[in-house]
């Protein structure tokens, strides 16, 4: 009840806090929230679920269970305003197909395999060829970014596991794959995937994500002007058809060495042999790593915004991609068109086309043994 002898000013601001308040309220509660569900459509027959998870600071990640994608990351700028930074679409049906693997889980093996063929124990394994020679991402049919994943939220905190079994012959791959990948939110602003497997035949496997960030928000234009530092002193150069050689390369005095922070765009375009074969940077860098624990592979940093995003990981390798393949086709959130460029990505992984190099490390998971791979994006400002 509201005093009459009250000034009409009080009145005035005591009536907004009443309307206001369970306004307010239900704010604070969405913050509080580990994860919320709704309906995102149906594939393959199959409900899709968007998750979004919300930490204490209002960062939200948004994934669903078609292709383990992110569908969208909203973090602050150095002034606090938000944005969305991951490149992608408002509904389901953008992802179908998704020739970028925008925001995708990639598997059964992440990155190319030459010539679609690998020989494990005495057998040769052919694979469906989706990238000129080259098997891609596991190939054509059932992999990981367009198959429907098993969500379960995790239970008081921001995260959700997504489960699937690929059968054994799907795609080529040997194996009955049990393969388990968890997104959890923390309050320091770290997205933490944790990737797990099991098999019951020897196969291959290299697990990654593919999102595509802007720092500047998506759509905002081209990352050229980000800056990247990459705690890699050598990489894995490549031949016409983007298949590492079997070198490890020193960085140093190529247009390949990010150990010091450096302008995306400052030699994107040069001359030296592996720009050209990539079109830009598309390529894998060896993590300068002391044991097997978390190791930082990357840190990015766009002036504008001030939006800084760190990558460390257990994996021996991440490769860095500068969307040179993006052409205009796709139109994405808002009406965004994402053109050359206009996006990156930052995929820790073990090398490409490993099970045809010894000298590479181990990509080969057995009965018995479990896959376990940490990836962790951490988003700040300065």
């Amino acid at each position: 009840m509201i005093s009459r002898h009250l000034p009409a000013v009080c009145v005035t601001f005591l009536l907004s806090l009443m309307i206001a308040g369970p306004a307010l309220a239900q704010a604070s509660k969405r913050h509080e929230q580990a994860v919320q569900q709704k309906p995102f459509g149906t594939r393959d027959g199959r409900p899709i679920t968007l998750y979004t998870l919300t930490n204490a600071n209002g960062v939200e990640v948004d994934a669903m269970n078609y292709g383990g994608i992110i569908v969208s990351i909203r973090v602050p700028d150095r002034k606090g305003q938000f944005a969305d930074i991951v490149l992608g679409h408002e509904t389901l049906e953008g992802y179908v197909p998704n020739p970028p693997y925008l925001g995708a889980i990639v598997g059964r093996y992440a990155n190319r395999i030459a010539n679609g063929t690998f020989t494990l124990d005495g057998k040769t394994y052919t694979l469906p060829k989706n990238d000129g020679p080259n098997t891609l991402h596991g190939g054509v049919d059932k992999t990981f970014n367009k198959v429907v994943w098993d969500g379960e939220p995790l239970k008081g905190k921001p995260g959700v596991t997504f489960t699937y079994l690929s059968k054994d012959g799907d795609d080529g791959w040997p194996g009955n794959l049990k393969a388990r990948v968890t997104y959890t939110l923390t309050n320091d602003n770290e997205l933490v995937i944790d990737y797990e497997a099991t098999t019951d035949k020897a196969t291959p496997i290299n697990l990654s994500q593919h999102s595509y960030f802007n720092l500047a928000g998506e759509g905002n234009g081209d990352i050229l002007n980000h800056e990247l530092t990459l705690n890699a002193d050598r990489f894995t150069p490549v031949d016409k058809n983007l298949i590492p050689t079997g070198e490890l390369r020193p960085v140093k005095g190529t247009p390949l060495d990010f150990t010091t922070s450096t302008r995306v765009g400052e030699r994107i375009d040069s001359d030296y042999d592996q720009i050209v074969l990539g079109h830009g940077y598309d390529h894998n860098w060896v993590i300068n790593r002391k044991g097997d624990g978390l190791t930082l592979a990357a840190r990015m940093y766009e002036p504008t915004s001030g939006r800084v995003l760190e990558v460390s990981t257990t994996q021996p390798g991440v490769q860095f991609y500068t969307g040179n393949f993006l052409d205009g086709s796709v139109t994405g959130k808002k009406g965004h068109v994402y053109k050359r460029r206009y996006g990156f990505c930052l995929e820790t992984q073990h090398f490409p086309d490993s099970p045809n190099h010894q000298d590479f490390p181990n990509t080969i998971l057995r009965p018995g043994e479990t896959f376990r791979q940490r990836t962790v994006f951490k988003f700040s400002t300065k």
